[in-house]
């Protein structure tokens, strides 16, 4: 895929000088649609337009009329032209034309997962050059764009909406890369305009005919151009047939055909113009039709045997024919039509000789190891030692920015290969991996499937397992997982590096499942051994695990220790950067943090983490610091910033692709919801969480067992799958299951099981804060729980006293709102109600505060029943749209929109995730009926006032 000047590609050139300046005939309907989006785009809305049709049916032909309009409109104009030959290229070519100087290079270099990158690099150029002009972006023959184009194309013109930019893609009616269909239905999805090319009517064909020739083609001549059914470069290139021949005369400005031999179709046509050709150009047209579109020169000449300066008059005589142009620094087919003619005309065998013999030639000269692969891959084998560690090096490229094209590469090239060859299971297991990143997951397991009914070696089914293992706990499906792990340590004679992997894994599983007696139990040396060793990567992976059996064991200081030290190392050693999620240091250390006293380090440690991810395009983990992040944002008191960042969460997840339920991120929406008031949302949350396999038995089961018990406590009382979930995620009397949610929701654990009439589950959480005081004793908020536990349970003032008392400096509004609460409704039983009203008072403020609406208004009610009268509450973010309902988070953004600022920028300057910024400005939009930051700015600036909270 090149950059491309649209507007010239029809007039310049020397091949082109009969047609040089033709107008855009039969068009005037999609051209005045076209228009009606760049005015759109003027007046600071987005807009997406798909042009399907046929090849020669004048795709490419509007587009370039469409980039002389946008030009002229002031547009800056982004433009890239695709080849059959990107479809395994590991780099973006919208992303080189934006940043030509980094672009490319950085996404062949990658070798881990730098879509998220990608896009945000993609993103802020455009929003930059949008804040300068209105952006038409130009994708012509988007079929064969490369994978990374068709991910941001999928992704961005969702994202950036509300930015000046066109969105423009030509793409033919039949394309058949699943990726293409993806992003025409997501495209259609945001509402893109579908303009679909059909032939020409006779009477626009006769025009062009006359334009061609410049005379009236006769009625014998009009006839013949029925033969091209519409098409409107086949009737440019038949009368081109003719009028290169005596076959046609001009009279009194009529063009008459003299005798009737023409060509039967478009093939035989092209391959009569190759015969009129000097032997030089004809075998040069048909070596380049074997190495695509665009060609270099210097590789058809070593091809063909020749030396370059002997192919000049070849080159000159295909120029001037009119069969290519020589715009670019390659010689390219004027178009693809034309070349596959060419190329079918060529006898398959000789097809396929070619493209082995270009496979090598290519290989030889270090070219793209996409383009090599894409040429082994039309020889259709066999391939050779070398050819295959081309072929796997293109798979690892592509890798990074397009997994599931990696994966269908690598599958393919494992056709190619015999069954009993070793490199095949290599290959399908690598397809497997990068399908398991992917929306395609079960693929990636049937995939596995697949490979293991054959007979397989030991080290290898193993290699498989641990994929397979590895993609099942990433859905957070770890039964499953566990069921791999245990089949492949039960094979003979493992290398000893796979065997550890793979015990690794399997003791992660069993933390993920809250088994942390056979995760301890599963280090069978591996710490020491890890230890011993001269890896660094494999001592910070030590050193999480060992943090996290401290952590559910209950001695929370020393799992701190631990997880600080490897977060420290992990700074210093870029392998330990890509551990996978929650075992990444700082993100466990966050979440280890968020059950202790240092409450208000957690937000440096996730937003430094969130940002560091970015910049190291690690996308696959920042779902995992959102969700992490709103469960620190929900512990603080802080719901609406809590919300934001789950949303973004989810967002992260779905444009990456990741179709595995994101069941903590989804609970806390439930949970936000649930004291908002919302119930039904809430519902509709928490039947997202509790998609996939049984959520109480998965990783962060416990999440949605808390959400669920809450929701149907708000509804009325706890049901029976209620009752049975809390029991099962919270019936313990060891402190594991009630660590895995933060400490501020445990009495609410207690009170909805109290309420439900099962104290069996209070005692359970008393008796694990028990055991977890008497292991570690250092956390306040710990004790401070338990004394609210402990006053619920036995109904003791004194209790919920200390807890309040314990509570007020302790960073968390509602769990001090929660006691407050519980003693104003204990004091309200007695004789005496008055010593009550303060502490119903004082919980009303501190819920209206934190925006739980719900909370406010239940606490509202007690007072009035005490003869209370109180006011409305002072924090309503979720009414009726308008500037009111803005958070103080989304007010601080405004004014640095109306500075000018891109979304990346206002990131930066409160150093905060690109996602999050992006999360409050859909909000934004939404509270004030708006699409675009114009209409922001204007409301803005009509409005005054709105630096409010922007320091």
């Amino acid at each position: 895929m090149r950059s491309t000047d649209p507007a010239g590609e029809v007039a310049r050139g020397r091949g082109d000088r009969a047609v040089a300046g033709l107008p855009l005939r039969g068009r005037d309907r999609e051209i005045a649609a076209v228009r009606e989006d760049l005015e759109a785009v003027l007046a600071g809305r987005g807009a997406r337009v798909v042009v399907e049709g046929a090849p020669g049916v004048g795709k490419s032909r509007l587009l370039a009329e469409l980039d002389g309009m946008a030009r002229r409109s002031g547009f800056d104009v982004v433009s890239v032209r695709a080849d059959e030959l990107d479809q395994y290229a590991a780099g973006a070519a919208l992303q080189s034309a934006l940043q030509p100087s980094d672009g490319p290079h950085r996404a062949a270099v990658a070798t881990h997962d730098q879509r998220l990158r990608l896009l945000d690099g993609i993103a802020d150029a455009l929003e930059t050059r949008a804040q300068r002009a209105p952006v038409a972006v130009l994708v012509d023959d988007a079929q064969w764009a490369d994978p990374a184009t068709l991910f941001v194309l999928r992704t961005l013109p969702g994202r950036l909406a509300g930015s000046r930019i066109l969105w423009v893609l030509a793409v033919r009616p039949d394309a058949e890369r699943p990726t293409v269909a993806t992003v025409r239905e997501d495209l259609e999805r945001l509402g893109a305009r579908w303009l679909p090319l059909g032939p020409l009517p006779q009477r626009e064909l006769g025009q062009i005919a006359a334009d061609v020739l410049g005379a009236t083609p006769s009625p014998g001549l009009a006839r013949r151009l029925r033969d091209v059914a519409g098409n409107p470069f086949l009737a440019i290139e038949l009368v081109r047939a003719f009028a290169g021949t005596d076959a046609v005369k001009v009279e009194a400005g009529v063009a008459s055909l003299v005798h009737d031999s023409i060509p039967a179709g478009f093939r035989r046509s092209v391959a009569a113009r190759l015969d009129r050709l000097p032997e030089d150009a004809a075998r040069l047209l048909q070596m380049g039709s074997v190495l695509g579109r665009e060609f270099d020169l210097g590789t058809a000449a070593r091809m063909l045997g020749r030396r370059v300066g002997s192919l000049l008059p070849g080159v000159e005589a295909a120029l001037n024919a009119g069969l290519l142009s020589a715009d670019g620094p390659r010689l390219a087919f004027r178009h693809d039509l034309m070349r596959q003619a060419v190329h079918e005309n060529l006898p398959q065998a000789v097809r396929t000789a070619l493209h082995r013999e270009a496979a090598d030639s290519l290989r030889g000269i270090g070219a793209r190891s996409a383009e090599v692969a894409w040429h082994v891959v039309m020889s259709g084998g066999p391939v050779d030692e070398a050819a295959v560690t081309t072929l796997t090096t293109a798979v690892r490229e592509l890798s990074a920015s397009a997994p599931d094209a990696a994966a269908d590469l690598a599958q393919r090239i494992a056709g190619l290969l015999p069954p009993q060859d070793r490199r095949r299971v290599t290959l399908l297991t690598d397809a497997a991996e990068y399908l398991g990143r992917t929306r395609r997951v079960h693929e990636a397991l049937d995939l596995v499937d697949a490979t293991l009914s054959d007979r397989l070696e030991p080290s290898r089914e193993a290699c498989l397992r641990l994929v397979a293992a590895e993609i099942h706990q990433a859905a957070g499906d770890d039964t499953a997982a566990m069921t791999h792990l245990r089949r492949a340590l039960d094979l003979p004679a493992l290398p000893t590096d796979v065997r550890v992997r793979l015990l690794k894994t399997k003791g992660t599983g069993h933390v993920y499942l809250g088994d942390i007696t056979a995760a301890e139990q599963t280090d069978t040396g591996l710490v020491a051994a890890a230890y011993r060793g001269d890896d660094p990567a494999v001592v910070v992976s030590a050193m999480v695990f060992q943090s996290q059996t401290s952590f559910y064991r209950g001695r929370l200081a020393r799992a701190v220790e631990l997880a600080e030290e490897a977060a420290g190392r992990a700074g210093t050693e870029s392998g330990a950067l890509y551990l996978r999620p929650p075992r990444i240091p700082a993100l466990w250390l966050a979440m280890a943090l968020l059950a202790t006293d240092r409450l208000a380090d957690t937000e440096r440690i996730l937003r430094d983490g969130q940002r560091e991810a970015e910049a190291l395009g690690l996308g696959w983990s920042l779902p995992h610091w959102h969700a992490t992040r709103a469960c620190a944002l929900l512990e603080q008191g802080a719901l609406d910033d809590a919300a934001v960042e789950a949303e973004a969460s989810l967002t992260v997840a779905d444009e990456l692709e990741i179709t595995r339920p994101n069941a903590r991120a989804w609970s806390v929406l439930a949970l936000v919801e649930i004291r908002r008031g919302d119930l039904a949302r809430a519902r509709d949350h928490l039947r997202a969480a509790e998609a996939g396999p049984d959520p109480t038995t998965q990783r962060y089961g416990r999440w949605v067992a808390l959400a669920r018990a809450c929701l149907a406590d708000a509804e009325g009382g706890l049901d029976t799958p209620a009752a049975v979930a809390l029991t099962a995620g919270f019936g313990d009397r060891e402190p594991t299951r009630l660590l895995a949610v933060t400490p501020s929701h445990w009495p609410g654990i207690v009170r909805i099981a109290l309420r439900g009439g099962d104290p069996s589950v209070a005692e359970a959480v008393s008796a694990a804060l028990r055991g977890l005081t008497a292991r570690d004793d250092s956390q306040r908020i710990i004790r401070a729980v338990r004394a609210h536990v402990d006053g619920l349970l036995h109904g003791d003032p004194r209790g919920l006293e200390s807890a309040i008392s314990a509570y007020r400096s302790g960073g968390r509004p509602l769990a001090l709102a929660a006691a407050c609460e519980d003693l104003g409704e204990l004091l309200a039983a007695s004789a005496d109600t008055a010593p009550a009203i303060p502490y119903l008072e004082e919980a009303g403020e501190l819920a209206s505060a934190s925006g739980a609406l719900r909370d406010h208004e239940r606490i509202r009610g007690r007072l009035r029943r005490l003869g209370v009268r109180t006011g409305a509450p002072r924090h309503h973010t979720t009414g009726p749209p308008g500037w009111g309902n803005l958070t103080r988070s989304e007010r601080r953004l405004i004014p640095l929109v109306v500075d000018g600022l891109t979304n990346r920028a206002i990131a930066d300057r409160l150093y905060v995730s690109i996602h999050t910024v992006n999360t409050h400005m859909r909000h934004i939009f939404t509270k004030l009926g708006i699409n675009t930051r114009v209409e922001l700015t204007r409301l803005a600036l009509e409005r005054g006032g709105i630096a409010d909270g922007a320091n």
